[in-house]
Order: structure tokens, then sequence, then C-alpha cells
């Protein structure tokens, strides 16, 4: 990613408001060859594809570019998410609705050299060093970020939700990436990060190391799909932010 930010790159799917690049592929395939040698049972869920057993008791979710539509731009905010789940031996209590329970969480920013890192039971780290959300009480005094994602369905579900929301808040920030926003929110750079229709691989690892930095993950999940609606705040702003329908 960070050799190619500013080459010219290929894309091979366009639409209007998200691009794919070939380059996605590549980075994925790197990545499940890296861990599938080290952890051959373990199955990959990842936004450009499948390996392994869908029923496998241990998964990776990678999202191998988080920010695609920056990267293609050569603007360098986006990063490597990869989360690893495990199948819940309760699929009722799992945290998502296919059975499965996070890990471990890694968000990698290769651009500012900047590594978060959660494992379950051990708190949430930037670049080895302990992090907590930050403790902003009042919405009004919040620095809070926004994603819209590419379905006309987002737009229509975000645009009225940001229109009141912005003259509630400090600030919003549309910054184009999902797992950097939850681990800013984790960091105390932001107080709040919301969303809606954002899929699974953009928000697992972000989710967790939110959780573990302190701070509080609501989504409510798409019957059917990968993708949920969700907020993620420093966990004193929760009655102030709703999640978007």
């Amino acid at each position: 990613m960070h050799r190619h930010l500013h080459a010219s790159k290929r894309a091979h799917a366009v639409t209007q408001h998200d691009i794919k690049l070939e380059l996605d592929v590549r980075c994925q395939k790197l990545i499940e060859k890296a861990l599938r040698a080290s952890f051959p049972q373990v199955a990959l869920l990842g936004e450009e594809g499948v390996a392994g057993k869908a029923e496998a008791e241990y998964r990776w979710v990678v999202d191998p570019i988080d920010g695609t539509v920056n990267f293609a731009y050569g603007i360098p905010h986006a990063c490597v998410s990869i989360a690893l789940q495990r199948r819940s031996p309760s699929p009722r209590a799992a945290r998502y609705p296919d059975g499965y329970d996070t890990l471990v969480g890694v968000v990698y920013d290769p651009f500012c050299n900047e590594l978060w890192t959660a494992i379950s039971g051990t708190g949430a780290r930037l670049n080895g060093r302990v992090i907590r959300v930050g403790r902003c009480p009042r919405l009004a005094e919040a620095v809070v970020t926004i994603g819209f994602t590419k379905s006309r369905g987002s737009l229509q579900a975000m645009l009225p939700y940001f229109t009141r929301l912005v003259h509630r808040v400090r600030k919003i920030r549309m910054m184009g990436s999902a797992a950097l926003g939850l681990t800013y929110v984790a960091s105390g750079r932001f107080d709040a990060y919301i969303e809606c229709e954002i899929s699974l691989w953009d928000i697992a690892a972000g989710a967790f190391i939110i959780e573990a930095a302190g701070g509080e993950f609501r989504r409510k999940p798409i019957p059917g799909l990968h993708k949920n609606y969700v907020i993620a705040t420093n966990g004193l702003l929760r009655r102030s932010l709703p999640l978007p329908r």
C-alpha cells in the first residue's frame, strides 16, 4: 500500500460512490497466503472473497484496504483491518448473527505507521502503548466522524441524520475509512463514529479495539447480509446518539 500510494492504479469495478482496485485483490491474497501458511485450519472471510471452510471454528475477517477511494486518489488515509473470530459455543449469545465472537483485532495504517491491537482480556494498544477512549461527556463538545457507504439506502438514511447532528456537535469529520474511524474513537481522537450499511470486514477489528479501550459499540445487523447499522462512542454519549435508521 505504501509503495503504491502515488502510483497509477487499475480499477476492476467502479460505481458512483465506490471504487474496487486490482490492488485490493493482490493485498488480500498476500494476507491470505501469510495467515493460511501459519494457520491452515483457520478460514478467511474477506472483502475480496472467502477461503477455507465456512463452518470452521476459527476465521479471519479481513479488509485488505479499508478506505479504497482515498487510496485510489492518493490520499494517505487508509488501512489494513484483520480480526480473528471464533464460533461461539452458544450461537444465540454470540456477538455476530452468524455465531462468531472476536478474539483479536488489528488495524494498521501504513502511512502514519500506527498499529492498533487488542487481544481478548488485555485491553487496547497503539504501537504498544495502552489507549483509552476520550472523556467528552457532552454532545456539544464532541467531534464525531460519519461514514457514507455506497448504496442509495445508506445515503437516504445518513443525510437526514447528518443534517440533525451537525447543529448539535462541535465538529463532524468524514474521513473515508471505517476501521480508522473506530480506532480514532478508541484513541480519544474522536468521540463517536456512525455509519449505516457497513460491512463486517470494515468493523470487526475496530469494534473489538474500541470496546477493549473502554468504549461502546452498538450495531443493528441487516438480515441476510454481512452489513450493519453501527455507532461507536466513548460510552458517555450513549443517550445523545441513537443508531441511524
